[in-house]
């Protein structure tokens, strides 16, 4: 168990969900409504919301893997230190794919509260999105 997962668990910001296993497919339709909606909101050069909607559709995905791991997190930093603790560490998530999930909550922040995004952030993050959403759904079969 890492140490920032650790932490987040004193700190009761990620805690036990007895209900989370019901809910990993709403959070698995979410993250798909998400993606469809910033999908359109690109092709619209809606590069703002395009982020804040590719952000969401990882939270999503990530969620989904957390809830099926029977947590549920209070922050969103620390749902990122669970699925490092349950999936990254296990090799089962890339390390790459945990670090893209981290820079869109950073880009989705950029966006949404200081109004800077571009295109090719966009265009890199529907990318990684969909290679998220991806990488759920398969490990989500295996449970």
């Amino acid at each position: 168990m890492n140490t920032k997962f650790q932490k987040c668990l004193q700190k009761g910001l990620i805690k036990p969900f007895s209900s989370g296993k019901i809910l990993v497919k709403k959070e698995l339709k979410n993250a798909k409504l998400d993606l469809s909606s910033a999908k359109k909101s690109f092709i619209e050069k809606n590069y703002k919301w395009a982020t804040i909607q590719l952000y969401y559709s990882m939270f999503h995905s990530a969620r989904s893997l957390l809830y099926a791991n029977n947590y549920r997190e209070k922050s969103h930093a620390c749902l990122i230190e669970a699925i490092r603790n349950f999936y990254t560490q296990k090799g089962e998530i890339g390390f790459w794919l945990i670090e893209a999930l981290q820079k869109a909550r950073i880009l989705r922040e950029e966006a949404d509260y200081h109004g800077e995004f571009t295109r090719e952030q966009a265009q890199e993050l529907l990318k990684n999105a969909r290679d998220f959403l991806s990488k759920a759904e398969d490990l989500l079969k295996k449970k």
